[in-house]
């Protein structure tokens, strides 16, 4: 089936790519249709589009609801979405992170992939080459930039410049996140990386004490502000996030011996003698 203009997508909440390029360039290994197979050399129709992307972070990529997640010998872990009259299957997973029938909007984290990904997509049923319906994304996506809104609205009432304690070194934090959070999220959920019961329950303690100062539901609840929290929040989404990230260079030092540049000797030495 050949894509058409009148096949266009549209998403209330902006539009996303599937994934973001670490490193600017992302390997296409294997494209849509009569391929040879890259290990048996023989002749087959892929029902997809393959990309090199070793624990990625994936993404929806506009309004959707998860329709499917299961396993076959083929494809391994998938998880299939659907936005609109688009059926979209994320394949040869590490793991999915949304349940069946969670409401997904763009930007939403779905699930992480394996050491590759395989795309395929639907179109009222009719299979699609994925790179049209790509093509068609990256084209929404630049058409709403160029109009001056974000592909992703952030919070409608809450400005998401948070202040932490981190600000100096936010640049590398976020190289390392790219690097390392999918592992960071799997781990969490397989029970390797047990978090901190300190920094569980000083969470605990924010979010209850946040109730109790009636700092959720200021503001009517939307699918971008879901608690519904305002600018009076401010501080307490400053230390959760402060919690977050510290936890996050917890994982580091524990699980793979990675540290800040800017962290001393005596500070790696402290986060490694951490309970």
């Amino acid at each position: 089936m050949d894509y058409t203009q009148d096949m266009n997508l549209a998403s209330a909440s902006g539009y996303c790519m599937p994934f973001e390029e670490r490193d600017g360039n992302v390997k296409l290994t294997l494209g849509y249709g009569e391929q040879t197979h890259p290990r048996t050399g023989e002749n087959f129709f892929h029902h997809g589009t393959d990309f090199a992307v070793n624990r990625y972070l994936l993404m929806a990529v506009a309004d959707g609801v998860v329709t499917g997640i299961g396993s076959n010998p083929v494809h391994g872990l998938f998880l299939t979405t659907r936005y609109g009259k688009y059926e979209v299957t994320y394949a040869h997973l590490a793991r999915a992170m949304v349940p069946f029938g969670a409401r997904v909007r763009a930007g939403s984290l779905l699930a992480i992939s394996g050491s590759l990904l395989h795309i395929g997509v639907k179109y009222d049923g009719e299979e699609i080459n994925p790179i049209d319906f790509l093509a068609m994304l990256y084209g929404n996506l630049k058409m709403t930039l160029q109009q001056g809104h974000a592909g992703m609205p952030d919070f409608e009432t809450l400005e998401m410049d948070i202040p932490t304690d981190y600000d100096d070194d936010r640049d590398e934090i976020g190289e390392l996140m790219l690097r390392f959070y999918p592992d960071y999220l799997s781990e969490i959920g397989s029970g390797l990386y047990p978090v901190p019961e300190r920094t569980a329950q000083s969470l605990r303690n924010i979010f209850s004490l946040s109730a109790i100062r009636n700092y959720f539901y200021e503001t009517i609840p939307s699918l971008a502000n879901p608690l519904g929290i305002s600018a009076r929040a401010m501080p307490i989404a400053a230390k959760v996030q402060n919690l977050l990230i510290g936890d996050f260079l917890n994982y580091l030092a524990l699980r793979h011996g990675v540290f800040l540049s800017t962290t001393g000797e005596s500070g790696k030495k402290k986060d490694l003698t951490k309970p």
